[in-house]
């Protein structure tokens, strides 16, 4: 199978290392009109009026640019039910904390996903990919968390990995085992089963999987946390947490210190932290679309990459904070509200997130890369961000098969 990509604005971003600190994220390494060639799943060529073989299928691109797949690496797509009662209730004046405090918010969704069944947890979940891959979304990573039992926990990633099979793109799962407190349980003992009996049985049919947490006031503290990814480390399992989403616990340094993947939100870091963040190794994972639909409150993107850091931007698709697969606008609301570039979001939606989710065949346009590529109607690349809800992609390409094109 072959198929080639003529006449386009390439964004190969392949001049540079990996990942990309700082400013450094902008740089596309375009190049003004040139071909890609692909074979079977891999990129084989890029350059001028490439010769290929007859009868290659050829997509005119016309001037428009070609550029890598997004990378949405933060993500809760799977779930059962909706919350729109709360988001009423949200619009009329609480708080996202009082519905959580009166047992709403994540505590409804876990409801709804124990009453589901793996099968439709999955048929949910394909629904919510299929328009991920629309907006041209090609990787994606799906968190579990709304379980909050070993059982359901186990369901939720059974069904994520099942629904992967499906997909034409890629799937990476992350056990979210720290996420809200049941209710119903005494905490201490809560966390203590969720550490020595969900976190072993998780390991026991997914080792290596990343494991998530959320630090937060009325949810997992610090400690708690700390306790959950030293076990986790332990089975072999690298870590990524939610920090400072509303308040600031010292979850940054205490992640900075335990060797974590990311820190992701960080809407409420203090500029010190957010300062030993950039310093660090570790990549901060910006969450646009929640600013938006839930407070108004954004992370300071632009003072995290002025200080050098690994940014990342991701939808955050849930049901109750960020109802949104479109990595376009997480683009649009991150260049207006995180003060970024277009060519830093760009950057922070594709080679960044491979690289945080370990994929280093994606991300860049360039020989042997997997041909996970997205052709734009837009033959100017700022478009993306400056245009929204508009649908700014005409062809998606995963795998090197296109699998949606739009008229």
């Amino acid at each position: 199978m072959s198929l080639v990509v003529r006449d386009a604005r390439v964004l190969t971003l392949a001049r540079a290392p990996r990942p990309r600190r700082g400013a450094a994220v902008g740089e596309l390494s375009a190049l003004e009109i040139a071909d890609v060639f692909i074979t079977d799943d891999a990129v084989s060529a890029v350059g001028n009026s490439l010769p290929v073989p007859r009868g290659t299928p050829e997509v005119d691109a016309g001037g428009r640019v070609l550029m890598p797949g997004f990378v949405d690496c933060h993500t809760h797509a799977c779930w059962a039910g909706d919350r729109l009662d709360e988001w009423e209730m949200r619009l009329r004046g609480a708080t996202y904390q009082e519905i959580q405090a009166a047992g709403g918010g994540i505590m409804s969704t876990v409801r709804a996903v124990r009453a589901a069944s793996q099968d439709e947890l999955e048929e949910n979940l394909v629904r919510r990919l299929d328009a991920a891959l629309r907006s041209g979304t090609t990787t994606i990573e799906v968190k579990s968390g709304y379980g909050l039992s070993t059982a359901d926990e186990l369901k939720m990633l059974r069904a994520i990995r099942a629904a992967a099979e499906r997909w034409p793109g890629t799937v990476v799962p992350t056990a979210l085992l720290g996420h809200a407190l049941d209710p119903d349980v005494d905490p201490r003992v809560f966390v203590d089963r969720m550490i020595n009996e969900t976190l072993p049985a998780v390991h026991g049919e997914f080792p290596g999987i990343p494991v998530d947490a959320f630090c937060e006031s009325g949810a997992w503290s610090r400690d708690e946390c700390c306790r959950l990814f030293e076990r986790a480390h332990e089975l072999g399992h690298p870590v990524r947490v939610h920090a400072d989403q509303f308040t600031s616990l010292g979850m940054v340094p205490a992640a900075i210190h335990l060797g974590a993947r990311s820190v992701d939100h960080l809407e409420a870091t203090r500029s010190g932290e957010l300062a030993a963040l950039a310093a660090s190794n570790l990549f901060a994972v910006m969450l646009p679309c929640c600013g938006f639909h839930l407070d108004g409150r954004y992370a300071d993107a632009r003072g995290f990459v002025d200080r050098g850091g690994l940014l990342c931007i991701a939808t955050n698709c849930n049901p109750g904070s960020a109802p949104c697969s479109s990595m376009p606008m997480a683009i649009a609301l991150a260049v207006r509200h995180g003060r970024l570039t277009p060519e830093e979001a760009i950057g922070a939606a594709t080679i960044n997130p491979a690289t945080l989710l370990a994929l280093h065949d994606r991300g860049t346009i360039d020989r042997g890369q997997r041909a996970d590529l997205i052709l734009l109607r837009h033959t100017d690349e700022r478009m993306l961000a400056c245009e929204f809800g508009a649908g700014p992609v005409d062809v998606v390409i995963a795998g090197g098969r296109v699998t949606h094109t739009h008229p």
